[in-house]
């Protein structure tokens, strides 16, 4: 078999362009003839095209991506097979995807997306993402680097750390957490919660108004703000320092920064929807809150970069579901039991360790993508 994977290549430190390099290392494991090129380098792509020849070429994105992941490996005779995760609704290209022999999805719900907007179910296999277990994995307390961590955050050494993190905050659900952690504050040991965002615009602006919500809850003393730019190579120890880690996300297909979370050896809080549902066992290795709002949209403006002309309109026949929030009261029960035991919290890390070992470490979703494009495909 020989694959090219489409993804941003080289990697950055994001979640698409690392879905695709753990792939693309697993393959290689494999013993699998594999290469990589960035998935918007039409003429890199096509000298692999020429060259290698490539049986499947599998490219990671969202539909929007389409014309990268799609119709250029198309264009020169490539099967393409794309591994998809989902913005909340499938605005376009349904033709050119049913067309397909096969599409990967990263979650059973992103499946459910797929179909609700009008894209064969029956093409749809679902695929992990994975995780690498040899660098996310438990560390002692004392580990000079995890140590290192907490002081640069100033964590005390008696204090909680609650870690959230995404390209901002509040899409993770952390004005959610921020909420349930005034409601229990006096409860609890002393805390603290670490929001890390990279920097940008949008998230400039959203971290803004996530630090009015903590002054007017009054527990902005005890939210930090982490705003930089990060490797993978740091993240473990980022996620090593935390006693919790907290993220009943808004909007999330598979929910990586989670799985990663319990390879570490973390337990996890969430909500109980979307892509959670297949990476988090509820009461084993997290505690997913109820979903106390979903965010409907009748109608959508829409522009080039769904394949439409700028300021397009669609109106839905059905009213569509774009986002979730979790249920504040439960967060605060299910944070309170987590932060007044700590046998418990290990307990639950323990869990969350050995179930992302066995389903979700990058070498068992290499082996699970060639079994699934041998049994479909009949490509060995």
């Amino acid at each position: 078999m020989k694959v090219l994977v489409l993804y941003e290549y080289p990697p950055t430190p994001g979640g698409l362009a690392t879905q695709g390099d753990l792939l693309y290392k697993g393959l290689q494991e494999l013993g699998v003839d594999v290469h990589a090129a960035h998935f918007e380098s039409d003429q890199e792509k096509e000298w692999y095209y020429r060259w290698f020849k490539p049986d499947v070429v599998v490219g990671i994105g969202y539909w929007g991506y389409t014309p990268h992941l799609i119709l250029n490996p198309q264009k020169f005779g490539a099967l393409a097979v794309p591994w998809l995760v989902s913005d909340g609704y499938i605005a376009n290209y349904q033709d050119v995807l049913n067309a397909l022999p096969l599409i990967l999805v990263t979650s059973n719900w992103v499946k459910e997306m797929y179909v609700r907007d009008g894209i064969n179910g029956d093409k749809i296999e679902v695929l992990p993402v994975g995780c690498d277990t040899d660098g996310f994995k438990p560390c002692s307390k004392n580990d000079p680097k995890i140590l290192a961590v907490r002081e640069s955050l100033g964590i005390a050494p008696d204090e909680l750390m609650i870690l959230t993190v995404g390209g901002d905050a509040a899409s993770k659900g952390g004005r959610e957490v921020m909420q349930a952690l005034a409601m229990i504050d006096t409860k609890v040991p002393k805390w603290k919660y670490v929001c890390k965002v990279w920097p940008q615009q949008r998230t400039s602006i959203q971290d803004a108004s996530d630090e009015e919500l903590a002054e007017s809850l009054g527990i902005e003393k005890k939210i930090i703000y982490a705003v930089n730019t990060i490797s993978r190579t740091f993240m473990p120890y980022l996620i090593g320092a935390c006693d919790i880690y907290a993220a009943p996300s808004r909007l999330e297909g598979f929910g990586m920064p989670q799985v990663e979370a319990g390879a570490c050896g973390k337990p996890v809080l969430s909500i109980n929807a979307m892509g959670m549902l297949d990476t988090l066992v509820h009461g084993e290795t997290a505690l997913l809150a109820g979903v106390a709002q979903k965010i409907v949209v009748n109608e959508v403006i829409l522009g080039v970069a769904a394949g439409y002309e700028e300021g397009h309109k669609v109106v839905f026949d059905t009213p569509r579901i774009v986002d979730y929030r979790a249920d504040v009261p439960d967060i605060a029960n299910y944070m309170e039991t987590l932060m007044n035991d700590a046998p418990l919290r290990e307990k639950m890390g323990k869990a969350g360790r050995e179930r992302v070992v066995a389903n979700f470490d990058y070498r068992v979703v290499a082996k699970k993508f060639v079994q699934i494009i041998n049994d479909r495909l009949g490509i060995c």
